[in-house]
């Protein structure tokens, strides 16, 4: 279990052993003892990983992520233009599941992106359009049971060709709200996932889109700009599929940061009771703030939300250089610390008032209003 440490605890630079401490031998005895217990992992390189990865001193392994949304948030000035608060993607959406993209691509928009765009089937985007008039749809994709053999190359061709004609214009891209599983669907967003790490595109992966990774890990692995949000179940199949072991809690946080490591570096946020996430250097969980009900949905408002503050962290990133608490930390682990923040604080504020009820369109509609507690656009002076 992974204890909760103070709120005001110093942020150890990115890629600097400073904060970090090794694991004391009693420690990992009692790792490689859990570890033989829970039948997962026979791999002696893998407990000798597991014993060498850095283990984060406890007082820093809480981030401070108050400090972090008001460091990284943009001011809004009369100077900028549309544009300039973020461009964000969402590609999913097929006819089964036309709710996720939504709720990613219009969460972006209630944090604060500028523009929003959805890139899913052409059956899933007149549902998603009539959802909200604020989201801009492309109906290019398509599922197999719509595809003659003979014409999938064009198809994927056409869709690619698409989907170039925008990447450069986006400061972040979501895989895997509402994707479903389709064959050719994934393949056609595998090689959108290639695209855009040619054109170093940011992408974080969700839902179905971790499905595809979990089974092709080359398409994300050793690219810094990915971001994997898995759920219990997902990081279970992610922690079987790349360490070939079983989930862990005593040392929870040298796992996921093993694991990140193992994928070349991405950054993994592992969602549960404390967000727990890493880049492979650096780890830290975020316990503040929460809500009980556990509605469908909240994963794609995480989603868009990472994006949207990724986005935003590397654009301020010179800016925040004068700030000591976030100089030199990754701005994928800035925008997953801010965005799991944020959510957490939306689902609590949602649940004080519709408790049982509580749904993803109702903390949806407290993002806002979570953003300007902690972060005013008119501070007080």
């Amino acid at each position: 279990m992974l204890i909760r440490y103070g709120m005001n605890a110093r942020l150890p630079l990115y890629n600097s052993a400073k904060g970090c401490v090794f694991a004391s031998s009693s420690v990992l005895r009692r790792q490689q003892f859990l570890i033989r217990t829970l039948g997962g992992c026979n791999s002696q390189s893998y407990q000798q990983r597991v014993g060498g990865i850095r283990s984060m001193a406890a007082s820093g392994i809480e981030a401070d992520a108050d400090s972090i949304l008001r460091a990284i948030t943009p001011v809004l000035e009369s100077t900028k233009h549309k544009g300039q608060a973020g461009k964000i993607a969402v590609v999913g959406g097929c006819r089964e599941y036309t709710g996720a993209p939504y709720f990613a691509a219009i969460s972006a928009l209630k944090i604060g992106a500028d523009l929003s765009h959805v890139f899913c089937t052409r059956d899933a985007a007149p549902v998603i359009k009539g959802y909200s008039p604020e989201l801009i749809v492309h109906p290019i994709l398509e599922e197999s049971y719509n595809v003659r053999d003979e014409d999938k190359s064009n198809i994927k061709d056409r869709v690619l060709a698409e989907i170039d004609k925008w990447l450069e214009r986006f400061d972040c891209l979501v895989v895997g709200p509402g994707l479903g599983r389709d064959p050719f669907l994934l393949d056609c967003v595998s090689d959108i996932i290639k695209h855009a790490r040619q054109s170093n595109v940011p992408i974080v992966v969700d839902g179905d889109g971790l499905f595809l990774v979990t089974n092709h890990l080359d398409v994300v692995s050793g690219y810094p700009l990915a971001v994997l949000t898995p759920n219990v179940n997902e990081y279970k199949r992610l922690v079987s599929k790349v360490l070939n072991a079983e989930v862990i809690d005593p040392g929870a946080h040298q796992q996921v940061q093993l694991l990140a490591k193992r994928i070349g570096g991405v950054t993994i946020l592992r969602k549960g009771k404390s967000d727990l996430m890493s880049d492979g250097d650096t780890v830290k969980s975020v316990s503040i703030y929460g809500s009980p009900r556990r509605c469908g949905g909240q994963g794609d408002i995480l989603s868009g939300s990472v994006a949207v503050f990724l986005s935003w962290a590397r654009q301020h990133g010179k800016a925040a250089e004068t700030d000591p608490r976030i100089s030199q930390m990754n701005p994928t682990l800035l925008g997953c610390i801010a965005a799991s923040a944020l959510l957490r604080k939306a689902a609590g504020i949602a649940f004080e008032s519709k408790r049982r009820s509580t749904l993803t369109g109702d903390i949806i509609e407290c993002l806002g209003r979570s953003l300007e507690e902690i972060c005013p656009v008119y501070p007080s002076s």
